[in-house]
C-alpha cells in the first residue's frame, strides 16, 4: 500500500498503558517538524503520518490522579501524562521526569508529570487547553485531546446485578462485567 503524499492522519483511541505504548511505535512514522533534528521521520518512500491525533479517556480514579482530581477538581492526568512522554522528542529524560513519584512529604504518591499539568491547568483555567501547551512545552509528535471535558464515571454491571462504581474498583472486581456505564 502506498500512503497518500501528504500522509496519513491516524487518530489512536484509549487510555491506560495501551495508547501510550501505541503512540511510542507510531511517533516515529509522523512526518518531521521543520524544527525537528534530533528524529529526521521516515525515508520520503515510506509512508508517514501527516497528522497523529490521541484521544485519551479521563475516568481514572485511582492513585495520584484520583488524589488530584478529587482535591483540585480537574480531570485525571495520569493518561494523559503518559502519552505526552510517548510522544515527545526526548522521552528517556522527560520519561524519567514526568514519571517521577516523590516518596516522601505532602507530595508523597504524586507524579511529577501529573503535577505539571494540575499547575498548567490552574494557570490556564482549562485542563484542555493545559494539555495543548504541554504538548507545545514538550515538542510532542503528535496531539493529545481528553476524550470529553466532563467529570464522568464509570459504573459496571456484573453479572451477579451488582454495581461497581469507578474504575479502580472495577479493575478489582473479580466479577464479569455485563454493562459499562459513563455518568
Amino acid at each position: 500500500m502506498t500512503a497518500p503524499a501528504a500522509g496519513l492522519k491516524v487518530v489512536a483511541i484509549g487510555g491506560g498503558t495501551g495508547l501510550s505504548t501505541i503512540l511510542r511505535g507510531l511517533k516515529h512514522y509522523v512526518a518531521p517538524n521543520v524544527a525537528s533534528t534530533t528524529h529526521p521521520g521516515p525515508a520520503s518512500t515510506e509512508p508517514h503520518i501527516a497528522d497523529l491525533t490521541a484521544v485519551v479517556t479521563v475516568t481514572d480514579n485511582g492513585g495520584s490522579s484520583g488524589r488530584l482530581r478529587q482535591e483540585l477538581n480537574i480531570l485525571p492526568p495520569g493518561d494523559i501524562r503518559n502519552c505526552l512522554v510517548a510522544l515527545s522528542e526526548d522521552e528517556a529524560l522527560l520519561s524519567r521526569l514526568f514519571q517521577y513519584r516523590f516518596t516522601a512529604g505532602g507530595l508523597e504518591g504524586h507524579n511529577f508529570g501529573n503535577l505539571f499539568l494540575a499547575a498548567l491547568t490552574g494557570i490556564t483555567g482549562d485542563f484542555a487547553v493545559a494539555v495543548r501547551e504541554a504538548s507545545e512545552i514538550l515538542t510532542t509528535r503528535g496531539h493529545i485531546v481528553p476524550a470529553t471535558m466532563a467529570d464522568v464515571q464509570l459504573d459496571a454491571v456484573m453479572n451477579d446485578g451488582s454495581v461497581v462504581r469507578g474504575e479502580v474498583n472495577i479493575t478489582a472486581s473479580q466479577k464479569r462485567i455485563v454493562e459499562l456505564r459513563m455518568f
